[in-house]
């Protein structure tokens, strides 16, 4: 009699143990995707108060305000203001990436052609994107620095940029010097950013102030297009040049010919 007791009894226990154990895995569960939601939130809030009002001018208290989270959240979460603001412009860049892939939708066997309006046309997308608040941050950044975002930004930027280069470099052909990618890169960069960034700032409700000037009479597809075909053009001159002067015979220096 005393066996089943003790039978029952250690039976009822281990249930009991079992429910206990579960309700506090599921218990956890809950409260890492509660944990999870919060993070989120804090970053979506802090991208948007970074991009209105910068580092220095935002606040604890504004932006657990629009995330709706209590202000000792910050430094439960991140450490403190530094760390959310470098996390926020890496959330805010993931989320613009997310939305416009760097290649544009064209295919890696692509002409090399289209794979640059691809990628020309994914970075207007990003600039132009009212939502994206990495193009903003990075303004305010270089208009009053922090030094915060001075090792993230190459970590993020030079995967899209080395892609680029390689484009620039395929339609160069072997001749071309990498001075010669450098400076075409940065024409086309010159060509996109510049207009986007006015665009942005006339039309597509941005927190940065307006350019002089009126605003500009075509939208990204048209730009896109002249870009493309701008610089498809001076590449092409590049390349000739460099062609051109791989196949030139090398001048003697002075002194050298009676010898």
């Amino acid at each position: 009699m005393t066996c089943k007791i003790n039978s029952k009894v250690e039976l009822y226990s281990g249930f009991d143990l079992r429910v206990t154990i579960r309700k506090d895995l599921g218990m956890k569960r809950r409260q890492r995707k509660d944990a999870q939601e919060t993070r989120q939130r804090l970053l979506a809030a802090a991208a948007e108060v970074f991009a209105e009002k910068g580092f220095w001018e935002g606040s604890h208290a504004e932006i657990c305000a629009k995330a709706r989270i209590n202000t000792a959240a910050v430094n439960y979460h991140f450490g403190g203001k530094e760390k959310l603001y470098v996390e926020a412009w890496k959330h805010a860049f993931t989320e613009s990436v997310r939305e416009h892939p760097p290649d544009g939708g064209v295919r890696p066997e692509a002409p090399a052609a289209q794979r640059l309006r691809g990628r020309i046309l994914a970075f207007m997308q990003r600039v132009a994107d009212p939502n994206n608040h990495e193009i903003e941050i990075m303004h305010r950044e270089m208009a009053n620095p922090t030094g915060l975002l001075t090792e993230v930004l190459p970590q993020a930027l030079e995967p899209e940029r080395q892609a680029l280069r390689s484009i620039v470099r395929e339609l160069l052909g072997g001749e071309a010097s990498e001075q010669d990618v450098t400076l075409c890169e940065m024409s086309l960069l010159g060509q996109c950013f510049a207009p986007m960034l006015h665009l942005r700032q006339t039309r597509l409700g941005s927190h940065l102030p307006p350019p002089p000037g009126p605003p500009l009479p075509f939208g990204v597809e048209e730009l896109v297009d002249h870009v493309i075909r701008f610089s498809l053009a001076g590449i092409g001159a590049v390349r000739a040049e460099a062609r051109k002067n791989r196949k030139a015979p090398k001048k003697q220096p002075r002194g050298r010919a009676s010898e």
